[in-house]
């Protein structure tokens, strides 16, 4: 997986085109990421014990994973791997520095 959770994506695609935020869950087998303050759903819930009033709350619906760009120093890019130490790092495209 290019993406991973708590990096910072950009959207793309879709209703949200411009937004940014922290990534807050990774699905690897649906190819989907979960963007903080993204694609925000409106679901009404009942009473239980978490929520003793139930009623209208906002979460973050998944994103397919093509409709978000990882962001690296304040700009877009895309992502590469490099074997560096043995070990296999993310690359930036667009300034070839390593992510993590």
């Amino acid at each position: 997986m290019k993406i991973k959770k708590g990096d910072t994506v950009r959207v793309i695609a879709g209703k949200d085109k411009g937004k940014e935020g922290k990534v807050s869950a990774v699905d690897v087998k649906n190819g989907t990421v979960t963007v903080e303050g993204v694609n925000m759903h409106t679901r009404h819930t009942k009473p239980s014990a978490q929520n003793q009033n139930g009623g209208i709350i906002t979460q973050e619906g998944p994103i397919h994973i093509s409709n978000v760009m990882l962001v690296v120093k304040g700009q877009v890019t895309r992502v590469g791997f490099k074997v560096e130490d043995g070990k296999k790092v993310r690359i930036a495209k667009k300034n070839g520095s390593v992510i993590d």
